[in-house]
């Protein structure tokens, strides 16, 4: 490469006064516009504050308040929370962040990437990703991969006077280049310009919470289109309808977004402090979906500190092999781990190249000729497999290197052309001539720390290894096994690959654990052919060569030392190198995906059973379930703090049955159940007080507000009749609201039973933080019915036997519903699979 003393410091901050700096924004997260975006204005929330506007027009303030505040509650939490995740991610996202190498006041030095600017001369390596555009400015050869760009995978040969594009990196050689387009000028920029933007694949959880939220929306647009019918037909008030539509809407969303998202950003925090940098803030959750984990070996498995071992010689001294070995990688262009293993155990002497092939993952192998006194012909070093066509090898030196296989060591072969010159033919691609043997080298690797345990973690929890890697099958398969993999490994390597028919690859990718001698190409296609088969694929690598695997998989992981462009596509990222955050990882991600899978349990039951008292009172014509005010009450006490607290108290662990399956075993016969319980109670209150059977317990304070509920003024109907209907109406409500909380706590209970008597319509978990929870909320609920925030919330105190009969409804409810969980008798009954 030509040198050059760069830009100097004033030029540098100079240009960037005059905004030619490369000013680029982190997208490890979310934007803070996006945040309180999605949590302010989601669909949901958009209803409920028109609702609240309605409300507030038609002068029920009350209830206005009460439908908004909720919502900018809900809002307001969960904008803090994800901002303080967000704030902690990126602090440490930008701690990690890649750094690239200029070249100023003649010297090199590592800045990030936002900080270079227009006309720096950039050192560019073998794994760097290009922040900018600029021009080849070296004598150097670099072949580039512009698939992130172009979309076309094969690799582009760049040299002096060729233009590079940011976006783009490096596989192979290295060079410098100049900076032409910097920050919004630069090609990548320009391209994605909409696009770059925060983006997420959704996970299987997400998939079906998006479905469940769908049909939630489908059904406030069914039941609001009725109430629009109604207002014409039926003759009622904008009022009532207003608020039956906000007591609807409000029951789906109620923090159900809120609680999903912070289980998600708490899930990123929590693993950030365990070391693993999450880049994807589902990444914790996809996690838990694996079943496949495939891993790069070379600085995956191992840590990457290759160390020169030893020779084997063939037909030559091993100390003249030694000697041409060491002048082979100190005189190399372009160096990688091994070259640096070999200069650092055998020192050697620059000799003059005539031409160079910088080693690729798609060759395995490289090459250099020398047109020096002390050093003539062409030498290779590279993969026995990529070479053994070239030349021939006697059994002896077979055996040797097989020995050296099978105790875990990286082994290559050293090849000599005495004559050839010239490495690249007319159209100045690689080309080798014949070549003859000189020996056997062997390098030694050692194993991640904590790699062991990790993988283990795996394993109990039923996920499947692979190891997919470019060195030698046998040598793959012994440091799998130091790893703690099975003794029977079926190996395979990348030629016998390469000769399979489509369904024998994909077969064997799914039958076999061990894979070396693998092109990048097939790595990709490793995983493809995992992913057609159902299996949800993590893949962990740290090189260039694992980028296309890492990009194709439903997760990437990516080492902190790995290459720029390899971090650019990973989901999380493994600070320091250490392997200790993924067993972690692994549990939050069970945690997260059992937590919310309890959230929508309890969601869906009090939404579905709801509607179906909805649509059983109106049918009776005896009024409506809830007041709005009645309605906030329940989404702390029923919808609100059961969810949130089943959320903190979730335990890892593997889900058993699909979600969907799980969620349906649990919210159709509690919803039917609490349903019909809750339609027995609200009839039984409502003719209690209309056939005289009890007293009337209503105030006129209570009264007075329950008139702009239903839409009857008290003030002009002073009759015993519309008081005592008004009155019938407000005890049947509270009624039926003091049996919903009841039903919802012990809905908490169900969900996390502390006893096997209880389990049903969950596994037995021994836990007993929710049912603590749900006697500290039962105790606030009392608490509530005996002060004057009952009145607020339009709750009327009842007659004793009132509280008697709901208390003995709840607990033959709760023996029937433990009953029908666990016989399936409704599945059964409908004919349905929950799996």
């Amino acid at each position: 490469m030509v040198p050059t003393s760069g830009l100097t410091q004033s030029q540098v901050l100079d240009r960037r006064q005059h905004g030619q700096g490369n000013d680029i924004k982190l997208s490890t997260s979310r934007t803070y516009k996006d945040i309180i975006l999605t949590n302010v204005f989601n669909p949901v929330n958009v209803v409920l504050y028109v609702i609240g506007l309605g409300l507030f027009l038609v002068g029920d303030a009350r209830s206005a308040l009460a439908t908004v505040g909720l919502v900018v509650f809900n809002a307001v939490v969960g904008i803090v929370q994800e901002v303080r995740s967000k704030k902690q991610l990126d602090q440490i996202a930008l701690l990690a962040r890649a750094k690239v190498t200029v070249v100023r006041d003649g010297q090199e030095q590592q800045v990030d990437p936002a900080e270079v600017v227009l006309g720096d001369r950039l050192v560019i390596r073998a794994g760097d990703q290009i922040p900018v555009d600029g021009e080849v400015v070296g004598e150097g050869k670099m072949e580039i991969d512009e698939s992130a760009l172009t979309g076309e995978s094969d690799l582009v040969l760049k040299t002096s006077g060729d233009k590079v594009l940011s976006g783009s990196f490096c596989v192979t050689g290295a060079n410098h280049i100049e900076a032409t387009g910097v920050g919004e000028q630069s090609f990548a920029n320009k391209l994605t310009k909409d696009a770059r933007q925060f983006k997420l694949e959704q996970t299987p959880l997400q998939r079906e919470v998006s479905r469940l939220l769908r049909l939630l929306l489908l059904i406030i647009l069914f039941f609001g289109i009725l109430a629009v019918l109604a207002l014409f037909i039926l003759d009622l008030s904008a009022n009532t309808w207003l608020q039956v539509i906000a007591v609807i809407t409000g029951s789906v969303s109620a923090g159900l977004l809120t609680l999903i998202t912070l289980n998600y950003s708490w899930g990123a925090v929590q693993i950030a402090q365990k070391g693993g940098l999450v880049q994807q803030i589902n990444a914790i959750e996809s996690l838990s979906n694996v079943t496949v984990l495939c891993t790069d070996k070379t600085g995956t498995l191992t840590a990457n500190k290759i160390k020169y071992n030893d020779v084997y010689p063939v037909g030559i001294d091993k100390a003249d092999l030694e000697r041409q070995l060491a002048d082979f990688a100190a005189s190399a262009g372009s160096t990688n781990k091994t070259s640096e293993a070999i200069i650092e155990g055998l020192p050697g002497t620059k000799r003059n190249v005539s031409d160079e092939v910088p080693f690729s993952s798609a060759r395995k192998w490289s090459a250099l000729a020398f047109d020096d006194p002390a050093l003539k012909g062409a030498y290779v070093l590279g993969a026995l497999e990529m070479l053994q066509a070239h030349f021939s090898i006697a059994a002896q030196t077979l055996h040797q290197l097989q020995e050296w296989s099978n105790q875990g060591l990286r082994v290559l072969v050293f090849a000599h052309n005495p004559t050839v010159t010239h490495l690249h033919d007319e159209a100045d691609e690689p080309v080798l001539p014949p070549l003859t043997l000189l020996g056997v080298v062997s390098f030694s690797d050692e194993l991640r720390p904590h790699l062991e345990e990790t993988l283990g973690t795996f394993t109990t929890n039923g996920v499947k290894l692979k190891v997919i890697s470019g060195d030698n099958p046998q040598t793959v398969a012994a440091l799998a096994k130091q790893a703690g993999l099975p003794g029977d490994l079926q190996a395979v390597s990348g030629p016998e690959l390469a000769e399979m028919s489509p369904a024998e690859f994909k077969q064997t990718a799914i039958t076999a654990t061990v894979f070396g001698r693998i092109t990048p190409q097939q790595k990709e296609a490793l995983v493809e052919a995992l992913r057609e088969d159902g299996e949800y694929v993590a893949m962990m690598g740290d090189g260039v060569n694992d980028v296309l695997s890492l990009k194709k998989a439903n997760m990437g992981i990516a080492m902190e030392s790995g290459s720029t462009a390899t971090r650019s596509v990973a989901a999380m990222i493994l600070l320091g190198d250490s392997f200790e955050a993924m067993p972690h990882a692994l549990t939050e991600g069970q945690r997260i995906v059992n937590s919310i899978q309890n959230i929508l349990k309890l969601f869906m039951v009090t939404v579905f059973a709801l509607l179906l008292l909805i649509i059983g009172i109106s049918f009776l014509q005896l009024g409506f379930p809830f007041t709005t005010l009645q309605s906030t009450l329940l989404s702390f006490f029923a919808r609100g703090a059961p969810p949130l607290v089943l959320a903190m108290v979730a335990r890892p662990g593997r889900q058993q049955g699909s979600l969907l399956g799980n969620i349906i075993h649990y919210t159709l016969p509690a919803s039917f159940l609490i349903f019909f319980f809750g339609l027995l109670i609200y009839t039984g209150a409502f003719f209690a007080i209309q056939e005289n059977l009890s007293d009337v317990v209503v105030t006129p304070d209570s009264l007075a507000q329950m008139e702009r509920v239903v839409g009857v003024p008290f003030e002009e109907t002073p009759t015993d009749e519309a008081f005592r209907r008004l009155a019938t109406i407000l005890t049947a409500q509270s009624s039926l609201t003091v049996f919903f909380v009841l039903s919802g706590l012990m809905l908490m209970v169900f969900a996390e039973p502390p006893i096997k008597w209880l389990a049903g319509g969950a596994p037995y978990s021994g836990q007993w933080l929710a049912t603590i929870a749900a006697g500290v909320l039962l105790v606030a609920f009392i608490i509530v019915l005996n002060t004057r925030i009952s009145v607020f919330f339009q709750i009327v105190p009842l007659p004793p036997p009132f509280y008697l009969a709901i208390v003995v409804m709840t607990a033959i409810w709760v023996l029937i519903q433990r009953v029908v969980w666990r016989t399936n008798w409704l599945e059964r009954f409908l004919d349905l699979e929950v799996g």
